[in-house]
């Protein structure tokens, strides 16, 4: 694909900033620039570059028609994070993470049917003939399996990769995909270890403008994928329905 990716507008969005000198990890040193007043500064051009793979490799996934789980919990990245994700109709966890959330999917799973189940008696009419003591105890199990289970609710098989803002806070979803082999892409700021990282991202994972300026470089590249998807369906479909009609005969000459 293109690169779309301008490094003014990661510098703008404060991409570069990392953490303090004091708690900077290692194994991000490839990916720093420089010190400044006791902080380290992301190289930039290390950002463009990996963010140019993740683009390359999230577009092809979500083209073969599978999902990506977007997962932020952190207060200054959920609300940004969920509506980009519901921006490219991606699942997303971004209230907590359940342990077992990939590992132990198929208890997930009943459990986003239990949820699916009161939907559908709120709807037929079922609540009606139940107790109202038990229509409260149903409501409030609901509320509560919306909020952790609301992003994944559509998600009937495992995802083909996750996306991970925070990959510290996190730890337990990035051990979960690494179990299962499940490719993780994952903002890495300077306090992370970006080598369990399929595609790590070093940039500025605490602040919200930052967070939203790489999540959205993803999401324009989901689009595009899609897109893509759409029109080879579309392509292969017309290619199908002219197959389907028979060709007209020519009339003999007198």
């Amino acid at each position: 694909m293109s690169s779309n990716i301008n490094i003014q507008e990661l510098l703008d969005a404060g991409v570069h900033f990392g953490h303090l000198t004091q708690k900077w990890h290692p194994k991000m040193a490839p990916f720093i620039f420089m010190e400044q007043n006791g902080i380290h500064i992301i190289d930039l051009n290390k950002t463009k570059a990996k963010l140019e793979e993740a683009q390359s490799a999230m577009k092809n996934i979500v083209k073969s028609g599978r999902k990506v789980l977007f997962v932020a919990t952190k207060k200054q990245a959920k609300e940004l994070v969920a509506a980009e994700a519901d921006r490219v109709k991606m699942p997303h966890v971004t209230e907590r993470w359940l342990g077992g959330m990939l590992t132990n999917f198929a208890t997930v799973r009943k459990s986003i049917k239990k949820m699916q189940q009161i939907d559908k008696m709120t709807a037929d009419g079922t609540f009606q003939n139940i107790s109202k003591r038990e229509r409260l105890q149903f409501e409030r199990e609901k509320i509560k399996m919306q909020r952790v289970l609301g992003g994944i609710a559509d998600l009937n098989r495992l995802p083909a990769a996750l996306f991970i803002v925070d990959v510290k806070r996190e730890h337990i979803a990035v051990k979960e995909a690494l179990k299962l082999n499940i490719p993780v892409f994952a903002i890495c700021d300077t306090n992370s270890d970006p080598t369990p990282i399929d595609f790590p991202i070093p940039a500025n994972d605490d602040a919200a403008k930052s967070i939203l300026t790489v999540t959205r470089m993803l999401t324009d590249a989901i689009i595009e994928g899609l897109n893509e998807r759409k029109k080879e369906k579309d392509e292969l479909d017309a290619q199908k329905q002219g197959e389907d009609v028979p060709a007209t005969e020519t009339p003999a000459e007198a």
